[in-house]
């Protein structure tokens, strides 16, 4: 009972591989296999991100239209562009993004491909359906895992596509890329200023004040909970004449700063 039954020997890769069994207790491998040392290699893709600070001064300021059902998906991609110098307008759905097209003629869209009232999908294929749509470019955002959706939206008539969610630089690149724009990138040596004078770093407990306790009380629970999707659902209660606030909150959620918010209101 106790001794091996069975034994076999392979030889693999100038080692050996044992395969020992006894009846009743189970089966054991055991593996000796020569191997070197791979030499080392030099990491070409290792470099800084440069960001963006803006056009570059002899570029034109493009039009760009975001469509979004999602207020702060909206938000988030409005003062980015913004920031850098494009002319930016936002539609909450794709029969507003067509519309919009159709008055305003924006170079470049970036369009969520699953919204109410009309989707991504039939709003491009409107839209390159006429002469004019064919110059504009139309870049497809969609949070589909699958591979197959590329293929999908693609064939729809995007120009091009974008995982969500994505890194800005990969987004700044596409659109620099179709619009065959340059950017003024941050200087590397340097710290920071964008970072530094952020809005956000501003929130103190008595711009908060102009809100009601309740509210308050939400945006410290899901502050707590980094609930980004909640915390931009308070921030459109906000009223118009304290954007200041809404955007410096927006902009300490952007940097995942949940800490700071919960010291603002401490």
């Amino acid at each position: 009972m106790g001794l091996p039954i069975s034994r076999q020997f392979v030889q693999l890769m100038g080692g050996e591989i044992a395969v020992s069994s006894t009846l009743g207790r189970g089966t054991i491998f055991q593996f000796d296999v020569q191997i070197s040392l791979a030499e080392a290699v030099a990491d070409t893709d290792n470099k800084p991100n440069r960001r963006v600070i803006g056009l570059a001064p002899d570029q034109p300021r493009d039009r760009i239209l975001v469509v979004d059902d999602r207020w702060e998906n909206r938000y988030l991609l409005v003062k980015l562009l913004t920031s850098l110098g494009f002319q930016v307008r936002e539609a909450a759905n794709g029969r507003e993004g067509v519309a919009l097209w159709e008055s305003w003629s924006p170079h470049l869209i970036l369009m969520d491909m699953r919204m109410s009232v009309m989707n991504g999908y039939e709003a491009t294929k409107q839209i390159k359906a006429h002469l004019k749509g064919q110059g504009t470019v139309i870049i497809a955002l969609t949070a589909s895992a699958l591979e197959e959706e590329r293929t999908v939206v693609l064939s729809t008539g995007c120009d091009d596509f974008l995982r969500k969610p994505f890194r800005e630089e990969v987004l700044l690149e596409k659109i620099a890329e179709h619009l065959q724009l340059r950017y003024v990138y941050e200087d590397q040596a340097q710290p920071s200023s964008l970072q530094s004078d952020a809005p956000g770093s501003e929130l103190t407990r008595s711009a908060l004040a102009v809100m009601p306790t309740e509210w308050l009380t939400q945006l410290h629970h899901f502050a707590a909970a980094a609930d980004t999707e909640e915390i931009f659902r308070l921030l459109e209660q906000i009223p118009e004449e304290h954007a200041p606030l809404a955007q410096a909150i927006a902009d300490l959620v952007n940097n995942f700063s949940f800490e700071q918010i919960e010291e603002a209101l401490s």
